[in-house]
């Protein structure tokens, strides 16, 4: 299969097209590297990966390569609140804007698969689940573009769409800014934290099973599209201080303060439902306990706070 990955370089990204080419797909990867990190250099030996250092928003990049791909991916995204709150115009135009013009140049024939994110139910009731039937309620403009192209994408009948939980787990393109990662970076190196209301909770994927995630929706493609799916880590709904206590675990010297003045500027609070893409034969493999232990030992290597998307 040819497959086209926009972003291809990028947290999740660099992890799924060394897996995608490891099962004989040929694939394109476009992506402006714009963190200046060195993500897929381990498979620039592989003569079935073009990379293409270009902007997902150049029509004339994007259109030849999307008549040759039998399916695209397209990851490119400025990820998460704080970035697209600091570029509202990338952000419209990458994460909005771009996704729509590669929808257009789709045929029906064509599979894509489009991230999406679960902070797109918003705020949520505490204790309530959410499933793909609750209401979005974005309350970030990153959310609240990634929610307005989904509607987009779905309302086609012929794409399928992640709600990914909260990503966690070591890549070659590394991020510190998610929360897991950026917790256990604080254990690992300050051994404090002080938690804005600790008790908000939300799901969390490790990055390996966000890529898996991408080849089974593609090798299961017919009675998967047109459908949004959870994708995360069905024990792994987790509030901030239990999360805090789980690295604690692994690290006994972490001391967690909690802090009644301030307010976290993210205020997702919910219980996600995995059972839909569950039901489709998927299920996160990576637990939660794993994933402390392999970023403790990443952390090992990283000693700067440069991997972030802020």
């Amino acid at each position: 299969m040819k497959i086209l990955v926009t972003g291809g370089a990028g947290y999740i990204g660099s992890i799924l097209v060394p897996k995608l080419l490891g099962l004989g797909h040929e694939v394109t990867v476009v992506d402006n590297f714009m963190y200046n990190q060195t993500p897929l250099l381990d498979v620039t030996f592989d003569d079935k990966l073009t990379l293409i250092r270009g902007d997902v928003r150049d029509h004339q990049i994007m259109k030849p390569l999307m008549a040759k791909a039998d399916a695209v991916l397209p990851l490119a995204c400025l990820t998460g609140a704080p970035l697209c709150k600091q570029d509202p115009i990338g952000a419209r135009t990458i994460n909005h804007d771009a996704v729509k013009m590669l929808f257009e140049m789709k045929s029906k024939d064509q599979m894509m698969v489009f991230p999406c994110t679960n902070s797109g139910y918003g705020v949520g009731e505490a204790g309530i689940h959410c499933d793909e039937n609750s209401a979005m309620r974005p309350v970030s403009l990153y959310g609240q573009l990634k929610v307005e192209i989904e509607k987009v994408l779905l309302d086609s009948g012929h794409v399928a769409t992640f709600r990914l939980a909260t990503v966690m787990g070591t890549s070659p393109r590394m991020r510190l800014d998610l929360l897991v990662n950026d917790f256990t970076y604080r254990a690992v190196n300050d051994r404090f934290i002080v938690l804005f209301e600790a008790h908000f909770k939300r799901n969390y994927l490790h990055v390996r099973d966000a890529a898996d995630a991408f080849i089974h929706t593609l090798n299961n493609y017919d009675k998967m599209k047109g459908q949004p799916y959870n994708v995360g880590l069905s024990e792994a709904n987790l509030s901030k201080m239990e999360l805090c206590l789980a690295i604690k675990k692994q690290i006994p010297e972490f001391t967690i303060m909690e802090s009644e003045i301030g307010e976290d500027p993210d205020k997702r609070n919910y219980i996600i439902s995995n059972a839909k893409i569950e039901a489709t034969g998927f299920k996160a493999k990576v637990g939660l306990d794993q994933s402390l232990r392999e970023l403790i030992r990443g952390f090992k290597i990283i000693k700067r706070n440069s991997f972030a998307n802020i």
